[in-house]
């Protein structure tokens, strides 16, 4: 389940490296630029609209036809003879993939409670290693053989995957018996009357902000001095940013011992440890140590958080899952939109200030609701 949750996740990163290649094949074309966004919209619309079918149905029909839409629309996108054929498939590439967050609450109902974090960290591990290590993977494929290849290299990953899952996975019965349009109508019900689930949305959407901010703007911070490295190091930092996978079973281990809230709290501060870092030691060193804490921090406190939410409501975890992921991604999109911003008014330093923010803005969050 860790694999298949990084084999499908890393299909919306692969674009991103290959944008300018990408742009070459379409010359005189501005819709190659939408191709990041539009897999990101992709992805949300398959969280919102599929995610809480996993509460209806046999999660495991459900994982396997996602993986197998996936595979279809990067077949497309492969063989995309125009950009907007591109950008069309690249929404389908988004729906497929969001077929990861339909695994994770599967692993957490298939879990013992005692060992619930621990299941939840393994698989989240594999999570965090198709997000950062889908660039470098892509960036190579790209630059050896070309952007179609990358997309047709991901074929057989995704059908051999729907092939593993349909071999190694459990029938997974029903667990809410409701309709989908009252189950879309629950997710408002859910946020309203589980205040667990709106502060773990909040804090988690406020450390995947402090993320995003440090990866959108990391590839033009190296370009300039004192640095002057190409986007091949940007890449490079998902391989150290990958050692934050460490921190998934560990952190779900102190959760099934110790309870989620203390992991939640370190989290936290090594996200804010890291921004200090980036701010006081600006160099490649500062930047290595920084990246492994923020890495750490994010991934420790989204184990924790999704071991909180999971014990609210087992008939729905599902649909518990597309409110904190949905709120999640949201928290990103805020902290890349506004990076960019303070990349061009205050350059690193303003970003080093908002990062900080967002990681200020948890630890605040988390001491007035310490539920």
């Amino acid at each position: 389940m860790a694999l298949a949750t990084g084999v499908a996740v890393a299909n919306i990163y692969y674009n991103q490296p290959m944008l300018g290649i990408i742009h070459r094949a379409f010359p005189g074309s501005a819709i190659p630029g939408l191709i990041p966004t539009a897999t990101q919209i992709g992805y949300a619309a398959g969280i919102l609209l599929l995610l809480p079918l996993g509460d209806l149905m046999d999660r495991r029909r459900l994982i396997v036809g996602q993986f197998l839409v996936l595979a279809l629309a990067l077949v497309l996108a492969a063989w995309a003879p125009t950009a907007a054929g591109l950008l069309a498939a690249s929404v389908v590439v988004g729906v497929g993939s969001a077929v990861a967050q339909q695994i994770v609450p599967f692993a957490a109902s298939l879990a013992a409670p005692e060992s619930r974090g621990r299941a939840i960290g393994a698989v989240m591990s594999g999570l965090l290693c198709g997000i950062l290590l889908s660039r470098t993977l892509a960036g190579f494929v790209a630059a050896q053989w070309g952007w179609r290849e990358m997309f047709g290299l991901s074929v057989p990953l995704a059908l051999s995957t729907a092939v593993l899952m349909a071999m190694a996975l459990p029938r997974g019965q029903p667990s809410a018996r409701v309709g989908y349009a009252e189950a879309l109508r629950s997710l408002a019900h859910l946020w309203r009357h589980e205040p667990r689930l709106r502060i773990a949305t909040l804090a988690q959407a406020g450390l995947f902000a402090s993320f995003s901010v440090f990866w959108t703007i990391l590839a033009l911070h190296l370009e300039g001095p004192p640095f002057h490295r190409g986007p091949d190091v940007a890449g490079l930092f998902g391989i150290l940013g990958a050692a934050g996978v460490f921190a998934a079973p560990l952190a779900g281990r102190i959760a099934d011992r110790r309870g989620p809230q203390l992991t939640i709290w370190i989290g936290a501060a090594a996200v804010l440890a890291s921004w200090a870092i980036f701010g006081l030691i600006d160099t490649l060193g500062g930047l290595v140590i920084g990246v492994v804490l923020l890495d750490f921090g994010v991934q420790s406190a989204l184990v924790s958080h999704q071991h909180v939410i999971y014990a609210l409501r087992p008939e729905a975890r599902s649909r518990l899952n597309t409110v904190f992921v949905t709120g999640m991604f949201l928290g990103g999109a805020i902290g890349s939109a506004v990076a960019i911003v303070a990349w061009r008014l205050g350059g690193w330093s303003a970003v080093t200030l908002w990062g900080a923010a967002t990681a200020i803005f948890v630890i605040a969050l988390r001491w007035i609701n310490r539920l």
